[in-house]
């Protein structure tokens, strides 16, 4: 159990409920029931084992976070998941009544183990993360959002170039995607980078590719085999800046593939974000 303020409430409620469920309790020194429902929530706390993380809030000292979530009466408790609020109670309920609303918040096992792979990435375990995102879509086949972060750490995380396992895994993940995650604008820029490094086997090397660019700027089948070897090294500028010149010269090129490519690597490169908005506006003036 930790205090938290309104200076904290970002970093140790809404960001650490990411990761887990986090419940906040709205209490007050003077507040009797309060006293009585500390102690309750702190020894579910420590049951649950860290499947949910407990915050108090003083509401007479954070007046605004009191405002902000509508406290009217204390105790008050509200749950956080994703970064948001989803429910929550008010008054000291006993510990029967509590753990059936804790329950309700806590991912099943697929989900855990998908939450546990993002936070073995955070600690930089990405093998560990492959194997937490596989155990995720063992137990639900339908977990959509494992299979992209599965991918995602397979094709962008691990050592590059990927070996041709990898690639498999990864390819496998992405076919099994259902409607909801093949509409995801995560699959088509994964899908970009799984086509990139298949393909990048068989191109010839960047110094061939950029001499060949170099010596007839209208060859767009070499710049885009230029384009494929920058997304498979993960040079996303550069790839950008190939497709960009493709889409100058033939915004139709081979049916629109170009452009869809260059959203693709612009999804890719979700991390760099002035990246992403310079190319994005470079894109609007050639269009428009």
């Amino acid at each position: 159990m930790i205090e938290a303020s309104l200076n904290t409430f970002e970093q140790e409620v809404l960001a650490a409920s990411r990761q887990l469920p986090v419940l906040v309790d709205f209490w007050a020194p003077w507040c009797g029931p309060c006293r009585a429902l500390g102690p309750v929530l702190e020894r579910l706390e420590a049951s649950y084992a860290g499947r949910f993380k407990l915050v108090k809030v003083n509401s007479d000292e954070n007046p605004e976070l009191s405002e902000k979530f509508m406290v009217r009466s204390i105790p008050y408790a509200l749950a956080f998941v994703d970064g948001n609020p989803v429910d929550g109670f008010i008054g000291a309920l006993p510990e029967s009544q509590i753990r059936p609303f804790l329950d309700r918040l806590l991912p099943g096992s697929s989900e855990a183990e998908r939450r546990r792979g993002h936070q073995l990435i955070g600690a930089g375990d990405f093998a560990g993360a492959v194997a937490a995102f596989s155990k995720a879509i063992e137990a639900d086949a339908d977990n959509d959002e494992a299979k992209l972060d599965l991918a995602d750490v397979l094709l962008n995380r691990l050592p590059t170039p990927p070996d041709p396992p990898q690639l498999e895994r990864a390819a496998q993940a992405l076919a099994t995607l259902g409607p909801r995650g093949q509409a995801d604008a995560r699959a088509a820029a994964l899908k970009t980078r799984l086509e990139s490094l298949r393909e990048a086997a068989a191109l010839p090397d960047l110094d061939t590719l950029r001499a060949q660019v170099a010596a007839n700027g209208a060859d767009l089948k070499a710049r885009s085999a230029l384009a494929q070897r920058y997304i498979a090294n993960g040079e996303h500028a550069k790839a950008l800046e190939a497709l960009l010149e493709i889409i100058r010269r033939d915004r139709q090129y081979e049916g629109g593939a170009a452009r869809q490519s260059f959203l693709s690597v612009l999804e890719l490169a979700a991390g760099e974000p002035a990246l992403v908005s310079e190319y994005r506006k470079r894109l609007s003036s050639i269009l428009n």
